[in-house]
């Protein structure tokens, strides 16, 4: 995927620009290579991105720390502002922030990376905690129950218990 040049976007028909894909991308560790399509739309002050990908990669359950396969697909749009960024020197020392200054831009005279953007995204896919789809659930049980009953905790804080001061 190259680099594509806003202007140029911006003069394409419908001002939008669609490629489909089929590679690996730097920096992700994945098995198959990440396919799909993106959709880049030049909207006047803004960019429309879209895609649609997806691959396969091999994660570490959190709980059983078992590796396992796990198909990371998105389905993904997004604004990203066209504006000229401030000079360094022109930053005032303290401003306050609006939630509309928290928006990602980009200068209308440059260029939007989708590899970049991808990336992005497929990192923020992958799912916290990984579990991995054979991994048993985790019995708690806390025998200070309010009730007076005893449920059930997970064993592995029962050494726990036993290293608690009496009172």
């Amino acid at each position: 995927m190259e680099k594509l040049y806003i202007p140029q976007i911006a003069r394409a028909v419908d001002a939008t620009e669609t490629f489909d894909f089929k590679e690996f991308i730097e920096g992700l560790e994945t098995l198959t290579p990440v396919q799909g399509v993106i959709s880049v739309r030049h909207v006047g002050s803004f960019l429309e991105v879209s895609s649609k990908a997806s691959t396969i990669m091999t994660l570490t359950c959190d709980r059983t720390l078992v590796q396992f396969n796990y198909r990371l697909a998105i389905n993904n749009s997004e604004r990203i502002c066209l504006a000229e960024p401030l000079p360094e020197s022109e930053y005032p020392r303290e401003r306050e922030i609006e939630a509309d200054d928290l928006v990602e831009s980009i200068s209308p005279s440059g260029y939007f990376d989708p590899k970049a953007w991808l990336y992005e995204q497929l990192i923020l896919a992958i799912p916290y905690p990984k579990i991995a789809p054979d991994a048993p659930a985790l019995e708690i049980t806390d025998a200070n129950s309010f009730d007076g009953s005893t449920a059930t905790i997970d064993k592995r804080w029962e050494i726990l218990n036993s290293l608690k001061l009496p009172e």
